[in-house]
């Protein structure tokens, strides 16, 4: 039923062959944006495959009705005396239950029953799309969990809801839980897909088992990062920079996938989220509506609520939810005590191919290593089978020839890795050892409105790429920037982890303007470049690190998004301050940045991997 061995079933698919066409640019932002959707594949085992139409009560009060639709997949041979287990599923922002098809198969190749459905305001079920609050989105879920339960009443043939269904005979129950109506049932998504798992496991004790893939853990970070004053995963006291690129893509997957989330428009967006999307375009920064809005229906406001285990899979190649966003959601479920595994693979909204030992959300492959963990997964916790659920932590070694069952690197800790401090100094100089570090002060200016002044490439038009970082001589207009290089590596340095600097800079127009808060604070752009002995520089992890400072007068401390990456011997590593992002809205005032190299309070670190 599944095995932990790597690529032992590659030689032997059917009807999954390795699908990597470029489509046109549109349809790539759609699978990116939309949570990495997988292309039709050959069924696999028989199965009936029935679409229903779902009545469920949701909101704070349960007084808004709404339809979803869904489908069912049977696999043969189930029935009241032989129940199976059973996996819920959805999708990601702006698809719909048949772009969950080829994952279904996967599970009904292991013997689950699917119930694969389109979530609130999408693909044909009704109502508005609430950005998977718990309240709606969550609740929605739940009264699916009942009705693959066995109870009556929910699931109907028409929209209306005036044809009944028989009641779900199919699915093993927990008889001994204490709940009602209790099935044996795992939740899987990607993205979108992802959160709604824990708004539904929040509300409902009832689902075993988690596998959210590439998704948020704070949307107000996902929205406006703010990589310094962190209070706890990824939220911060302070808000960041609005992430205008992929913004835009929301706006534009909506025009292409009918979801009616387009600006103007927005008729299927719950209230408020439309109007944070256009503040956040016009002015870069949210006020207290959309940060209210943004933490209401985040995980890290309510993950004291969810006990189910987790197996957490975050993207590498990810600039829409960042592997930090994982981190952060793995760190506070095992802080509450519940079980839970992180994987860190390359495949994600900004690359979607992967590799060979990924889940692919292109063409899933159930031998991959990824996948084979997913099924270990829920055989321990749903089907309740003395199964080895694998190592705490698995990351993908993207600098390794992509050879199936070689590629990941696991630990039984987190995070991994020793820590390696540079030190900045003159002539753009990049010091292992502070006693070599030279006195200077080093003078950079941030444009007004956040005028982009550098050619990094957009998040976007990377999505649309099929291998992922752009490689390019970029650069940044002269005087926008400031940057630090070491010199050619004499051998590897490997990074797996979050990059962490302290530092320390003068602005006097932020520090006169700063008591205002987001409008008169200073905003800067921290990243890593990986410089070929040809000149050749990529952004590494297509990472750019906002930085709203809330006090000029005093050192900041800045975790940067988690990368995997080889610096190969020859090349330099080079660190970078820049006063504006192509993907990101800057500062509204222009300052003066003065920076002194030579002191205690300029550190880079990165997390070093053998």
């Amino acid at each position: 039923m599944f095995s932990l061995g790597l690529g032992s079933q590659r030689g032997q698919r059917t009807g999954r062959g390795r699908r990597r066409t470029i489509v046109a640019l549109a349809s790539v932002l759609a699978v990116a944006m939309t949570s990495l959707v997988p292309a039709p594949s050959a069924a696999a085992v028989e199965a009936s495959v029935k679409t229903f139409h779902f009545a469920v009560v949701v909101g704070a009060e349960g007084a808004t009705h709404c339809d979803i639709v869904g489908d069912v997949y049977t696999p043969a041979g189930a029935g009241p005396l032989n129940r199976v287990p059973a996996v819920l599923m959805t999708h990601g922002f702006g698809q719909s239950k048949k772009d969950m098809k080829d994952f279904a198969q996967m599970f009904l190749d292991e013997g689950y029953l699917v119930l694969a459905y389109s979530g609130l305001g999408f693909g044909g079920s009704s109502c508005v799309i609430s950005m998977d609050d718990p309240a709606i989105d969550g609740k929605a879920a739940s009264q699916l969990v009942s009705y693959l339960g066995g109870a009556d009443g929910i699931a109907y043939e028409d929209a209306a809801h005036t044809t009944p269904v028989l009641p779900m005979k199919d699915v093993q129950n927990d008889q001994d839980s204490g709940y009602a109506h209790d099935p044996r049932v795992g939740m899987f998504g990607a993205s979108y897909g992802g959160a709604v798992q824990l708004a539904a496991a929040s509300v409902d004790p009832r689902i075993d088992a988690l596998v959210p893939m590439s998704t948020f853990n704070d949307l107000s970070y996902t929205l406006y990062p703010n990589n310094t004053a962190i209070t706890s995963g990824v939220s911060s006291s302070t808000p960041g920079a609005f992430k205008h690129n992929w913004a835009f893509g929301v706006g534009l997957v909506g025009s292409l996938t009918g979801t009616g989330s387009t600006l103007p428009g927005c008729e299927k967006l719950a209230a408020g989220v439309c109007q944070t999307i256009v503040r956040g375009l016009v002015r870069g920064y949210p006020n207290a509506a959309d940060l209210a809005l943004a933490k209401r229906v985040s995980p890290a406001t309510y993950i004291e609520s969810v006990h189910a285990p987790t197996l957490v899979i975050q993207s590498q190649a990810d600039t829409f939810f960042n592997l930090n966003e994982g981190a952060a959601l793995f760190q506070q479920l095992r802080d509450n005590k519940v079980p839970t595994r992180m994987i860190w693979q390359r495949a994600g909204h900004t690359n979607p191919n992967g590799s060979v030992d990924d889940l692919n959300p292109l063409d899933p492959d159930p031998s991959s290593y990824v996948s084979q963990r997913v099924f270990a997964w829920f055989a321990h916790y749903v089907r309740k089978e003395n199964v080895d659920v694998g190592p705490l932590f698995a990351y993908q070694r993207n600098w390794l020839p992509d050879t199936p069952g070689t590629t990941y690197a696991t630990s039984s800790t987190f995070p991994v890795g020793k820590s390696v401090s540079y030190y900045p100094s003159t002539f753009e100089r990049l010091k292992t050892n502070p006693a070599k570090v030279k006195k200077a002060r080093l003078v950079m200016t941030t444009p007004e409105f956040g005028v982009v002044t550098n050619t990094d490439p957009l998040d976007l038009t990377a999505a649309s790429t099929p291998t992922g970082p752009i490689t390019s001589h970029q650069h940044d207009v002269p005087g926008t920037a400031l940057s630090w290089s070491t010199p050619p590596l004499k051998s590897k340095v490997n990074v797996a982890g979050s990059p962490t600097v302290q530092l320390k800079v003068s602005a006097p127009v932020a520090r006169a303007q700063q008591h205002r808060g987001a409008v008169g604070q200073l905003v800067l752009f921290l990243k890593f470049y990986d410089v070929a002995p040809d000149g050749l520089t990529t952004l590494v992890g297509q990472q750019t690190a906002p930085v709203r400072i809330p006090d000029v007068r005093k050192q900041f401390t800045a975790k940067l998004p988690a990368l995997v990456h080889q610096f190969a011997p020859g090349h330099r590593i080079r660190f970078s301050i820049a006063g504006s992002s192509t993907n990101f809205g800057g500062g509204t005032s222009a300052n003066v940045v003065t920076f002194a190299t030579g002191g205690s309070d300029q550190v880079i670190t990165l997390p070093v991997v053998p």
